[in-house]
């Protein structure tokens, strides 16, 4: 870890005590920082806020008190990255113009070992797992590591205070930490695409885009960006903002730096990987894999490290897992499809008829677009939730016979079970958000793995 000396004597307010606010809040009192933590959770019985406070943070839970940004003196609030710009501390503290960043400002500017950061609204959590697998197996040959941190689950924080000069960090971030952004640099970064998602947060696309291109807003000459050159809009916006060198990835057009070509996922010089030897099913794991490959090249792997990884790695949890095969039926857990667009890549994935799950919290959208896609590859689906009637209407458009409701997803597994026939595919795509029925989509991709296992028993 550096000494870097930015938050040395500083008073800093963190603002949400979750997994990221606990390892920011211990990593700023290492690099000198004078810390106080609030949440309006009731914190009296929190272990991680009792342990905190034994290292010398003040902790305040149970209510979000503003006035004390008007009674003190703060140099830095670090904020959750979940908690909304609309939150009255927030609103405050940009009122009394303190800098307002998020957890991984602060943690990769104390990182010793590079860093490659990985955005987009589907993908980027397999993109970062594969990644992270490539250069761990390239870096471990000489006894070093690459650790998969950020938005994936583990704080970046908590690694950088163990990571060498030798190691790497794959840092898979969120427009929600992109926002929160003023001065990142990685050695690479890459958007593996970007649709209309999480509007309700960022109020519009165009705010949602600005955060997006935060990953590559502060890079220079000497770092790389890794674009997707079939989103011509985008891809225009990226090459007029960025200073870094730019390669790109393309399902179809070769003149990109990297291509799927008719076997071979290629390169201009060579052929890198052939298709029917990668694990991961479904053609969106292409575009996935390139975006590893570009990264883990700049990075020093070679093609070994790619074929070893890209032929076994079966998939990151909750993104298209593959759960078990019961009596010639395979099941897939998708719960990480929280939007039309992760549906959509899901239900393509397959050539066998599927049995679809869908449902959950209804955000106010028609799942019309999904109409053409259900034709073509839903034989059955079982719905639960709040949009289970929005869905059923979609199903009807589609000409599908068996349309089953149901309140909660416990009762949607074994029926749709019942529905498939050997050579079929069980998938748990719901289109929706989890938070209807589950606190997250992780939660819900536990329980419906769960629910499968009470099949098999």
């Amino acid at each position: 870890m550096k000494a870097i000396q930015t938050y040395n004597g500083k008073n800093v307010l963190v603002l949400g005590l979750g997994k990221s606010g606990f390892a920011v809040s211990e990593l700023l009192l290492k690099l000198g920082a004078k810390v106080t933590l609030n949440d309006k959770q009731d914190l009296s019985k929190n272990e991680h806020a009792h342990e905190l406070e034994k290292l010398g943070v003040r902790v305040i839970g149970g209510t979000h008190p503003i006035e004390l940004l008007e009674q003190e003196q703060f140099d830095y609030f670090v904020k959750n990255p979940g908690i909304p710009y609309e939150n009255p501390m927030v609103k405050k503290a940009e009122q009394l113009e303190i800098p307002i960043i998020t957890e991984p400002e602060v943690a990769l500017s104390a990182s010793e070992a590079p860093f490659v950061c990985v955005t987009g609204s589907n993908g980027k959590t397999t993109t970062v797992m594969l990644t992270q697998a490539i250069l761990d197996h390239h870096l471990v040959k000489a006894g070093h590591h690459a650790y998969a941190v950020g938005n994936i689950g583990v704080p970046i924080s908590e690694v950088v205070q163990k990571a060498t000069k030798d190691d790497i960090l794959v840092v898979e971030i969120s427009s929600f930490q992109l926002l929160g952004v003023t001065d990142i640099k990685p050695k690479v970064a890459a958007i593996v695409d970007i649709y209309p998602t999480h509007l309700d947060y960022h109020k519009t696309m165009e705010n949602y885009i600005q955060a997006k291109l935060n990953v590559t807003r502060f890079q220079g000459d000497t770092d790389y960006f890794i674009a997707n050159y079939d989103q011509k809009d985008i891809f225009k916006r990226e090459k007029d903002l960025t200073k870094a060198q730019i390669q790109t990835f393309s399902m179809t057009d070769a003149d990109a730096t990297y291509h799927v070509g008719s076997e071979y996922l290629e390169s201009a010089s060579e052929k890198i990987m052939k298709i029917s030897d990668i694990k991961l099913p479904g053609r969106h794991n292409l575009q996935n894999s390139m975006v590893a490959i570009a990264i883990s090249k700049i990075m020093g792997a070679d093609n070994s490290d790619i074929q070893a990884v890209l032929s076994t790695f079966a998939g990151a949890k909750h993104r298209l897992q593959y759960v078990t095969t019961l009596n010639g039926i395979k099941v897939y857990n998708d719960s990480k499809a929280t939007n039309i667009e992760a549906a959509t890549v899901a239900i393509k994935a397959f050539n066998q008829p599927e049995v679809l799950i869908g449902g959950g919290l209804d955000r106010g959208f028609t799942f019309d677009p999904l109409v053409d896609l259900f034709k073509k590859h839903v034989k059955s689906i079982v719905l639960y939730g709040e949009t289970k009637y929005l869905l059923a209407d979609a199903a009807r458009k589609a000409g599908i016979k068996a349309i089953k409701i149901v309140d909660t997803l416990e009762e949607a597994v074994p029926v749709a079970y019942d529905l498939c026939e050997k050579g079929d595919i069980l998938l748990f795509s719901p289109a929706c958000a989890s938070w209807d029925q589950f606190k997250t989509f992780e939660q819900r991709g536990d329980c419906f793995v769960s629910y499968v296992k009470e099949l098999k028993a």
